[in-house]
């Protein structure tokens, strides 16, 4: 890949990496990544390690290059305007200087991921920027490989969702949709199972959980799920209505 920056400009790329096992970059971000001068790696607050950095395992990336910044995920919108705001312009610092900088994130670069927001703040910053996006594997995707788990089959409806706060409405997505997608799930998993077990369907669901990850966990059926044990960071639900259709004889 050539560079693209102007003179003077940096280019900037995002590198969606996966949703944490080491080898699901894309060939194409991995070329981008070897001509980064500088390399952002998103922490989130209260973690030990970068979830993002542990996928570059195997991958020679020189210590100097990284950069790790610190995520706050207040739910209050201000608070998080300006820290989006306070990184866009720690990013742009580097690519005014003519550095090319590259932003990692986990899963998708742009499926619920916090890496739309920093590109929206940096254009505005520099409304010409020299930029690429590159797709990752999102965390569904990887949670149906290893579970042997057929997102869609045929017509089937598929919704992809954050996890709503309240039970009927979750309610009202499934009997709408033939699969649901439930992310970000966190510590409202407890009434989610109690609530996919009152429907009759938990045996048709399945739970991932830090996938390739210290401590993973996969279920193909969440009737007998914990969600004790199971909640946390880094989990996926996916929901089915009714028993698969057999397609094949």
């Amino acid at each position: 890949m050539n560079r693209t920056s102007q003179p003077g400009t940096g280019t900037f790329w995002g590198i969606g990496v996966g949703p944490g096992p080491a080898g699901y970059l894309p060939l194409a971000a991995l070329e981008a990544l070897r001509q980064a001068d500088i390399v952002f790696v998103p922490r989130a607050r209260g973690a030990e390690t970068s979830v993002a950095l542990q996928c570059l395992t195997g991958i020679d990336i020189r210590p100097q290059q990284l950069r790790e910044i610190e995520f706050n995920m207040d739910p209050d919108r201000s608070v998080l305007r300006e820290h989006y705001a306070q990184l866009a312009e720690t990013i742009a610092v580097d690519l005014r200087a003519g550095r090319n900088v590259a932003y990692l994130t986990i899963g998708d670069t742009l499926t619920y991921s916090t890496y739309g927001y920093v590109l929206a703040a940096l254009r505005e910053r520099l409304p010409d920027l020299p930029h690429r996006t590159f797709p990752g594997i999102t965390s569904y995707a990887a949670a149906a490989s290893a579970l042997s788990w057929p997102l869609g089959e045929g017509k089937e409806r598929i919704l992809i969702l954050p996890c709503p706060d309240d039970p009927l409405a979750l309610r009202r997505d499934i009997d709408t949709h033939d699969i649901v997608v439930l992310m970000k799930v966190g510590a409202r998993l407890a009434w989610v199972l109690d609530l996919l077990r009152d429907m009759g369907i938990a045996e048709y669901c399945a739970f991932a959980r830090r996938i390739g990850l210290p401590g993973e966990m996969l279920a193909t059926d969440v009737e007998n799920l914990c969600a004790t044990e199971a909640m946390g960071y880094l989990a996926t639900l996916l929901i089915r209505k009714t028993p698969r259709e057999k397609r094949h004889t």
